[in-house]
């Protein structure tokens, strides 16, 4: 009988480092396509902070945790290989929810279909969960306007990088936070970014105050730790707060002491958290939002790409860490 290998997640993390035994590798027989149904063998999948989140036994997110025993969650790229769907053809290539698995039985439900042509981490890195949730939240929540400075923590990585670009592109002033002077030097000298800021070397509220003189109308907020009490200090009145990740804070003992709200009241700003769980129904209109700059050049990427199923495990810690230099994906 023949097989293929999945990876389950059958413990939850304690504070620190994400390690192999909350994980269990296992071998399943190859399923049977039954009417109506799909075989996808995944060839690519991405690696998302919000799996950190995902692994938690928090009952109370916007998404359930993954069961123990369950397939670890996540999304994917992949091509189908066989099919008794009247919507999808073998050779079609599709990306959705597929988990930590070489091949996914589906009714086709929540996976939408690949342009032909198009580069697979292209696809991840700019298409999938990155460019949808950098665009819901600058636009949903950042409500950004030409003229205005926007600054962007976790800007290296996938999602920070798009918001900054698209702000650029929409005449604001854009300044990003990231963990290495290779990292800053990237947004800037590739990506046009007006300034940036190693959050681990650099005097952050000096270098604000230097690239942010007229203050920060739109904080995008990815990763939490001490930068957020820097950024909120230098907010302007009626400021934007679009907050979409807390990665410094998900695997810490003690989270990170947030702003003291008596700023909000004199600068009147607006703090929203987003998800896009709840924005699915939108994506096709986040899509051709998206889709003109990408066309128009003003969108890059760089993809990070481990080989082999088994890499996620360390992968998340990349995360982390900021080890890794772009969309972090996995080849299968």
């Amino acid at each position: 009988m023949s097989t293929y290998t999945a990876i389950n997640l059958v413990a939850r993390p304690e504070p620190g480092p994400i390690t192999a035994e909350l994980f269990e590798v296992v071998q399943k027989p190859m399923p049977s396509v039954g009417d109506g149904q799909i075989l996808v063998k995944q060839t690519h999948m991405s690696l998302d902070p919000a799996m950190v989140g995902w692994m938690s036994p928090d009952t109370e997110s916007y998404i359930p945790p993954v069961g123990l025993g369950d397939v670890m969650r996540s999304s994917g790229l992949g091509e189908v290989v066989e099919s008794n769907h009247p919507d999808f053809a073998v050779g079609e290539r599709v990306m959705g929810m597929m988990g930590w698995t070489e091949y996914f039985l589906t009714t086709g439900e929540g996976l939408r279909k690949v342009q032909p042509g198009l580069d697979a981490e292209m696809v991840l890195s700019v298409f999938a969960l990155p460019g949808l949730t950098a665009t819901q939240g600058l636009y949903g929540s950042g409500h950004p306007k030409a003229g205005e400075t926007l600054v962007v923590s976790g800007a290296a990585g996938s999602v920070g990088s798009i918001v900054g670009q698209l702000a650029k592109a929409d005449g604001l002033t854009v300044v990003g936070v990231a963990g290495s002077d290779e990292k800053c030097n990237w947004l800037v000298n590739e990506l046009g970014f007006d300034g940036a800021i190693n959050y681990k070397t650099d005097d952050i509220a000096a270098k604000l105050g230097e690239l942010a003189p007229k203050g920060i109308d739109v904080y995008f907020e990815n990763t939490g730790g001490p930068i957020q009490q820097h950024v909120f200090d230098h907010m302007n009145a009626h400021g934007r707060v679009a907050v979409c990740g807390m990665i410094a804070d998900y695997t810490a003992e003690t989270p990170s002491a947030g702003p003291n709200w008596i700023p909000i009241i004199k600068k009147r700003i607006t703090i929203q958290g987003f998800t896009m769980p709840d924005h699915y129904d939108d994506v096709p209109n986040l899509i051709a939002k998206l889709t003109p700059y990408v066309m128009q050049g003003k969108i890059k990427h760089r993809a990070h790409v481990l080989d082999g199923l088994e890499s996620s495990i360390e992968g998340l810690n990349m995360l982390l860490t900021g080890a890794n230099n772009g969309k972090l994906i996995v080849k299968l």
